[in-house]
């Protein structure tokens, strides 16, 4: 089974009249991980949030090669705008697909179904998994897979996989960062919704999501919720599960006191977290190991900041660095020396012929 939500490429990001850049993370996570994706953006007259990309009006767009308009701002509520739907024609009239990743369905429109009949252009939800998703069985696949885990939702499961897959291919290895939400599918062009999966399937979606692979090749697979919220435990565990992860990274926010939304639930140690983490991934791959701990210190002040990573880092024993400011460089360094392989060694060669 191939993997869902194959997206036509570049795009035209689209702004909207998004009042500010916390509802415009998508567009935002787009154009920072996959630039080459996109060729201009498309905003309203009086919206002052700001991509950097071109600004351009839609036909302008699609004579630009524009092939998907994708929808960057995420209102409250999650719901298609009412003044949006102008332009949303308009892209179909000039033979664009419509993504979307917000909560309120396209296909829940009758007059953009009947448009992208009329113009034979796809309406993509981008959270609607395929059908007929597998259960999991737990059976042991080739090639190597990473998971990024989190003591809580929200701590850069997303920015840390992608900044370790980044960093892999800029050292030639053989990966592929595997999206599992709605802003990671948009950067990847393809991936599998994993919060919107019936729990029954989950951990055979995640299966599906990194197959079979040659034994040296990397799946970055990127995580979602964490074991420790009453929300969403139930999907970290099945993608758990089912990603049957070789390594885990450890996401944490310093700063962060109680799981968000459950104020009576405290957020629990990095090393609590490892330990579980690696308790429940061993179901389906006992030689997991973690192998490092991505954490968001942008609201550490930076006099303490460097002490707070030594601090887990020492309390861990792993590297801790934050994949935005640090980069994943020393993370890099624990995989490669954890699982050697033959391309590893030949990256590690000096000059002289000798392994370094």
């Amino acid at each position: 089974m191939s993997v869902t939500l194959q997206l036509a490429v570049p795009y035209l990001v689209f702004l909207g009249d998004v009042p500010s850049a916390v509802y415009a993370k998508t567009a935002l996570g787009i154009v920072q991980w996959a630039p080459e994706k996109c060729v201009a953006q498309h905003r309203f007259p009086d919206c002052e949030i700001d991509t950097g990309l071109t600004d351009m009006s839609i036909a302008e767009a699609a004579v630009a090669g524009a092939k998907s308009l994708v929808i960057g701002s995420a209102p409250v509520g999650g719901a298609i705008q009412e003044n949006w739907i102008p332009s949303l024609l308009e892209a179909m009239a000039a033979g664009l697909d419509i993504v979307s990743g917000l909560h309120t369905k396209l296909t829940d429109y009758s007059v953009l179904r009947e448009a992208a009949e009329k113009y034979s252009v796809r309406l993509i939800d981008v959270r609607v998994p395929p059908q007929n998703l597998p259960i999991g069985n737990g059976e042991k696949r080739t090639g190597k897979r990473l998971l990024a885990v989190g003591t809580d939702c929200s701590v850069g499961k997303k920015y840390t996989t992608l900044a370790i897959a980044e960093a892999l291919q800029a050292r030639e290895v053989n990966c592929d960062f595997r999206a599992t939400g709605q802003t990671g599918i948009m950067i990847a062009g393809s991936g599998m919704p994993i919060d919107s999966v019936v729990c029954d399937f989950t951990a055979g979606a995640a299966e599906t999501l990194s197959p079979d692979n040659d034994p040296n090749h990397w799946d970055i697979v990127e995580g979602q919720g964490s074991l420790f919220t009453p929300a969403y435990a139930g999907v970290s565990l099945g993608l758990l599960h089912g990603t049957q992860p070789d390594a885990l990274v450890v996401c944490h926010d310093p700063l962060r006191e109680h799981i968000v939304g459950c104020p009576n639930h405290p957020v629990p140690s990095v090393q609590t977290c490892i330990e579980t983490n690696l308790l429940m991934a061993r179901l389906t791959n006992p030689a997991v190991q973690c192998i490092g701990v991505s954490v968001n210190t942008s609201q550490v002040p930076k006099s303490q900041r460097q002490a707070v990573l030594d601090q887990i880092s020492a309390e861990t024993g792993l590297p801790a660095v934050d994949p935005i400011i640090d980069g994943v460089e020393p993370i890099i360094e624990q995989l490669i020396r954890l699982y050697p392989s033959q391309e590893h060694t030949q990256l590690n060669k000096t000059k002289d012929g000798e392994i370094a």
